[in-house]
């Protein structure tokens, strides 16, 4: 069993051989004494700008199975690593099960990986298009052509995080993280999401990936269906019998319902139907976008440029004396800001970074934590409060899907203004606008505060001509569907809400947990 030793530290110039020679220094061991050595996770230290260093953890394997154990005693840096072996045990009978996937995002699209690769295909049902079409839909969109509203942003295969940066960090620890980063690297992704602590895809890796996903689940013998909507079902004696689409109606035994945050219509559904529903606190802001160069000075001081670095990438947070909280999220190095509606009318910003993320300008997330306290606490008052608001966006900025935008400095002093030495990079064009008309006052008011308060950590919050592109409304579900700890709904025994849609995911890493789980559950009882 593999000893994992952490914090080993190297200048940016070191190669492999020196990591592993400092891991092996550390521990008082000798090079003959090991069976197998190498990196698990790299990450960043560059907290003393002078002095940045990579830090890194390193697998050792033993020839001797006792010194592992004598070593994870004595060496306070070194733990065991279990190695995870996935491999659910399909029960009698359940292979003949019609289950239905409803939604083929990160949690729809394992899943039905996991159905089909232990014995049950899977029948999937997804309103958006196949990548290659979606790709098509969104680019007439962000080009100034019509909008799709059936597929887009956040409606296809893939899901929202096709059209993001791609990240692969989660706050959950859970051994099945290593196991999604290992089917990726297998499906195409670049290998050295394996090592990387803050790994990414890109949008443009996670095109071909999901194709490939799906290419396997087809070779398996399960049925994808996409410009398919759920319409309506059947509920009887606690259980649903019968799912009605905009094409055709099925018989099913469970439904998996991994429909992602944006699924407004199916909320409402569910909420017709009785199903237990309850609302969920999520956040609001603006989209901010620096170049890229200014981070990386603002992170690296004189080792900006330095090609051996990462492009810099922050998280910052703040929260006031009564709790409110307002925090960056979803930074997009090298980046673009783009339009993530999944309405006609309104308007929606997100981020969205290429593997290389080589672009001119880096964006993030800058929003405020909100409650049923803010917003209502009926099960859907989440959804009205973000529709009213991406409505109001519209019109304000012309009723054109063009953006409600304002420098830092126009948002501060009231004068909202777009005149900026940043060209900012939202394609369908900003129209200066009050931000103060668009949010309610609890929104613009954190903003001001973190603002302030990002503006002492890092030097670039304080430039005035950063823009502000709003409004960033989509950070997680606004809608909780129940569920007990068999994951399955409150009130409808074979519905299992699953994912980000669901209330309990958030992000690729997690949401993709969630749907192996469930599928579990499926194959297994």
């Amino acid at each position: 069993m593999p000893v994992i030793i952490s914090g080993i530290k190297t200048p940016l110039d070191a190669n492999k051989e020196s990591v592993f020679s400092k891991a092996l220094k550390s521990a008082s061991l000798k090079k003959s004494d090991v069976r197998k050595i190498e990196i698990h996770k790299t990450s960043i230290d560059a907290r003393d700008r002078d002095n940045i260093r990579f830090v890194h953890s390193v697998f050792i394997q033993l020839f001797d199975a006792q010194c592992e154990k004598e070593l994870c005693k004595t060496l306070k840096s070194a733990i065991y690593y279990e190695e995870f072996g996935f491999s659910p045990k399909l029960k009698s009978g359940n292979e003949n099960k019609k289950v239905a996937v409803i939604g083929f995002g990160p949690a729809g699209m394992f899943s039905a990986l996991v159905l089909a690769e232990n014995g049950i295909k899977p029948i999937v049902i997804e309103r958006g298009e196949q990548i290659e079409k979606r790709i098509s839909s969104v680019d007439t969109f962000l080009n100034g052509g019509a909008f799709n509203e059936m597929s887009n942003i956040q409606f296809g295969e893939g899901g929202a995080g096709t059209f993001s940066d791609g990240k692969l960090t989660s706050r959950i620890k859970d051994k099945l993280c290593r196991y999604i980063l290992e089917r990726f690297v297998e499906f195409g992704a670049p290998r050295e999401i394996l090592t990387k602590a803050k790994a990414h895809i890109g949008t443009d890796n996670l095109r071909s990936i999901v194709k490939a996903i799906r290419e396997r689940i087809l070779s398996l013998g399960g049925e994808i269906y996409f410009e398919t909507k759920l319409e309506d079902f059947t509920f009887r004696n606690g259980k649903i019998s019968e799912i009605k689409t905009n094409r055709f109606s099925i018989q099913v035994d469970d439904v998996i319902l991994a429909v992602g945050h944006s699924a407004r219509d199916t909320f409402e559904l569910l909420a017709r139907k009785n199903i237990v529903l309850e609302p969920k606190p999520f956040s609001v802001g603006v989209r901010i976008e620096h170049r890229q160069r200014d981070v990386d000075i603002s992170l690296y001081g004189d080792n900006a440029g330095n090609p051996l670095l990462p492009k810099g990438e922050y998280q910052l947070s703040k929260r006031d004396r009564n709790g409110k909280g307002v925090y960056t999220f979803c930074m997009c190095p090298g980046g673009y800001v783009v339009p993530a509606e999944s309405e006609e009318k309104t308007i929606v910003t997100n981020g969205m970074s290429e593997f290389s993320r080589n672009g001119e300008n880096a964006n993030s997330a800058v929003v405020v934590s909100v409650t049923p306290m803010d917003f209502g606490s009926k099960p859907l008052d989440g959804i009205y409060f973000q529709r009213e608001i991406e409505s109001r966006a519209y019109k304000l900025a012309g009723e054109d899907y063009t953006a409600p935008a304002t420098t830092v400095e126009g948002f501060f002093s009231r004068n909202p203004s777009i005149k900026s030495s940043i060209k900012g990079t939202y394609s369908r064009g900003l129209k200066a606008v009050e931000l103060r008309d668009l949010f309610p006052v609890i929104v613009t008011d954190m903003l001001e505060t973190g603002l302030n308060d990002f503006s002492s950590k890092m030097k670039c919050f304080g430039f005035g001509d950063a823009l502000l592109t709003a409004p960033e409304t989509r950070t997680s579900s606004p809608v909780r569907i129940t569920r007990t700890d068999s994951y399955r709904s409150l009130n409808c025994e074979n519905l299992f809400p699953c994912g980000e849609g669901a209330g309990y995911a958030g992000g690729i890493m997690s949401s993709a947990v969630d749907g192996i789980k469930i599928a579990v559950q499926i194959i297994e009882n």
